[in-house]
């Protein structure tokens, strides 16, 4: 099943786990929820890992430092990430109740990694003064192949959707695999998910796996802002570089 829904009645304390991703597309998801004063550590041999804070405040202990975060919403907040080698080790102490997302996938490959602090988040207006601003959003750039080290294996980053409006538009597609996390505000909204010729209905908590070079826009509804996460897993044979629009939707953007 392409959309992946298990948490749609919400996320316990600790580790939740989206256990088909890994199968679909090689790359493993999970969110992790902790409260106040609590600490998490992340460390994996095998595995190349990215930490993303969706909501919340507190500090990151990597590479012999400290790192802050305080992200109040995904609306108005861009993200902290920690991106890390295998055999890396990253230790979170929350200050408040927080939201973080991980995204793990296989990596032989040892490199050194970093922390994209807000600052160092690039923020592209993109489809602005476009199609009268109907897909309209603006996408977050943590990390890709011209950022991160040639070694790694992800690409991350955000997609702010805004209420009404369409994203990853006009249709589009890419041979490497990909999933998108999405939330929704409030939270009990909803938005579409197109995959191909399929449409998904999209609710806060869900995670869609893009697979097999399908096109993938996204609208959400009327009053709700749709985030969403977006991870794609650079291919043995070919690495991701960007997107095709589809014939003849490329000639829409001129």
């Amino acid at each position: 099943m392409s959309l992946i829904k298990p948490f749609r009645g919400g996320f316990k304390n600790g580790i939740n786990t989206y256990k088909d991703t890994y199968d679909q597309t090689g790359i493993d998801f999970d969110i992790l929820i902790m409260e106040k004063d609590e600490t998490f550590s992340i460390c994996e041999a095998k595995n190349e890992i990215a930490v993303i804070i969706i909501q919340g405040k507190g500090v990151f202990h990597f590479q012999n430092e400290d790192s802050y975060f305080d992200r109040e919403n995904w609306i108005e907040n861009d993200p902290t990430i920690v991106h890390m080698g295998p055999g890396e080790k990253v230790k979170i102490s929350a200050k408040r109740q927080s939201r973080v997302a991980i995204v793990k996938t296989e990596n032989p490959n040892q490199f050194s990694g970093s922390i994209y602090t807000t600052d160092k988040i690039d923020t592209e207006h993109r489809g602005k003064d476009q199609l009268d601003d109907t897909c309209y959003r603006l996408v977050r750039l943590a990390f890709d192949d011209t950022i991160a080290p040639k070694e790694s294996k992800l690409v991350i980053g955000e997609v702010l959707n805004f209420p009404g409006k369409w994203s990853s538009y006009p249709p589009h597609y890419h041979p490497q695999p990909e999933i998108y996390y999405y939330e929704i505000s409030p939270s009990w909204g909803y938005g579409h998910g197109e995959l191909g010729d399929n449409v998904y209905k999209i609710k806060n908590g869900d995670v869609l796996a893009i697979t097999n070079g399908k096109t993938h826009s996204q609208t959400s509804a009327p009053g709700f802002h749709m985030y969403y996460l977006w991870a794609i897993r650079h291919g043995d044979k070919k690495r991701y570089d960007g997107f095709t629009y589809i014939k003849p939707f490329e000639n829409m953007l001129e």
